[in-house]
């Protein structure tokens, strides 16, 4: 997926910009980039890839070089950023978190219009130049960010930096987040507001679909108004998000739990306790809890001395040691129980699969999975929240093919919850990866658990619904 944070104040900006990007290290784990507009006019860059090391390890030693009193930076899952960029607008770095579904088209437009790529990532169009070439169409800032609204499909957040100052913009249906913070003498925008509780920030205002704002050190004005519609990820709550954040005043710890709880208040299930799956399970775990009446024991145990992050490495290979590895189970607590395991989703089963198999071979008497989330069934379209490249890496997918022949054929009845394909579909879920018993949320309690209406929020991923 990935973070945005940037700062700008009437002193150096460099510790709070440093700090306030590392604490979006969650949101991703391939590159992290920083950009300052220094005391000589210049702009300071600095990116370094993340896939061997913490964003601190690698940053640190540049620290030196970053002296001005403004500056952008991001954790990505993608291409290298910030890209910098000298034009007709004047001087500026941007950073980006964007998904670009046509991005072949809007490739062949620009070089069409006699402009080049100068950074290609592995080869191929690094996406947050091609921002920067669509935002210098436009005869302002404003201009150009709308025409990045109107032509990009998929959705697009980003942080630009300018020797005026930092202009931040939220995607045109608000997919992903933006939230401006303030303290004496300085403002920071971020996707995830915790950033500010340590830096001495306070959350200010929280940007509205599509809105663009200039900011200052003296304070921020809009120069782009909202669009009409809300449209924010449901997967922020579920998964990427830091429990400590909120997102439109949502907290994710409450809503997790909340998933919990209402799961556990509809589940007949007898159990001994319910344990979490770390780390996105704790919160659900402790509502489930609640909600059933049953005690909470942590039987499985993240080793966090050498596995303190959340994810894994792009490699498929390696995600797979290490999602045995980082997770430390206590068959102690398990041994001849009925434990119910609380987890956020299932994309391919694999880590899922090798968990169950493994806490009943040492003893487990029964192996209830319950997952926060409705199943996945459509690939996300709008945010990069999985590394799947074809939707046949959804396990879900996979069944259905083997079911009907082709992996997208009657999806809606399978996203259905309750219906016979979708029963069908989940206990074929169930038996392959030889559960005792297995539970998904429905999209109605995910509403519930969340608080907007249902129009406000993007389900596509579990009921192929959009507004594009």
């Amino acid at each position: 997926m990935g973070g945005l944070f940037g700062v700008i104040a009437k002193k150096k900006c460099v510790n709070d910009l440093f700090y306030g990007i590392d604490y979006h290290s969650h949101l991703g784990t391939k590159r992290g980039g920083m950009a300052v507009y220094n005391t000589d006019h210049t702009f300071a860059r600095s990116i370094h890839s993340l896939e061997q090391s913490y964003f601190r390890i690698k940053f640190e030693g540049d620290l030196h070089k970053f002296d001005g009193n403004s500056g952008i930076g991001v954790i990505s899952d993608g291409e290298p950023q910030p890209i910098a960029v000298n034009s007709h607008l004047g001087r500026f770095a941007v950073a980006t978190v964007l998904k670009i579904n046509n991005i072949k088209q809007l490739e062949d437009e620009i070089l069409a219009g006699g402009k080049n790529f100068t950074e290609l990532s592995g080869g191929a169009t690094n996406p947050t130049e091609l921002i920067s070439q669509i935002i210098t169409d436009g005869a302002t800032f404003a201009e150009g960010i709308k025409l990045v609204q109107d032509k990009v499909e998929g959705s697009c957040t980003m942080l630009i930096l300018t020797p005026e100052g930092i202009i931040a913009c939220r995607d045109k249906y608000g997919r992903t987040p933006l939230i401006i913070g303030k303290k004496e003498g300085a403002y920071a925008v971020a996707s995830e507001n915790f950033s500010f509780l340590n830096l001495g920030f306070e959350d200010d205002y929280v940007l509205a679909p599509g809105e663009a704002v200039m900011i200052t050190a003296d304070g921020y004005k809009q120069i782009l108004a909202p669009s009409e519609k809300l449209h924010i990820c449901t997967f922020l709550w579920i998964y990427y998000g830091y429990p400590p954040t909120s997102y439109e005043g949502i907290n994710v710890d409450q809503v997790r739990r909340n998933l919990g709880r209402i799961m556990g208040e509809q589940d007949d299930v007898k159990a001994d306790m319910v344990s979490p799956i770390p780390d996105s399970g704790n919160c659900m775990a402790m509502g489930y809890s609640e909600g059933k009446n049953v005690p909470l024991r942590n039987t499985i145990v993240k080793y966090t001395p050498t596995w303190p992050r959340s994810f894994m490495p792009a490699d498929q290979s390696r995600r797979d040691i290490v999602a045995k590895m980082k997770l430390i189970p206590n068959y102690a607590l398990m041994k001849g129980k009925s434990v119910v395991f609380c987890d956020d989703s299932i994309v391919r089963g694999t880590q899922l699969r090798d968990n169950v198999e493994i806490f009943k071979r040492h003893g487990a008497a029964e192996v209830h999975i319950r997952i926060s989330c409705p199943p996945l069934v459509y690939p996300c379209p709008y945010v990069n929240f999985s590394p799947s490249k074809s939707p046949k890496e959804l396990i879900t997918r996979r069944i259905i093919e083997r079911l009907e022949g082709a992996d997208d054929k009657n999806l809606d009845q399978y996203a259905t919850y309750g219906s016979k394909k979708y029963c069908r579909m989940v206990e074929e879920i169930r038996n392959q990866l030889q559960m005792t018993s297995l539970k998904f949320n429905t999209v109605e309690n995910l509403v519930k658990a969340i608080g907007l209406p249902k129009e406000c929020i993007c389900t596509h991923c579990f009921d192929g619904s959009g507004n594009d």
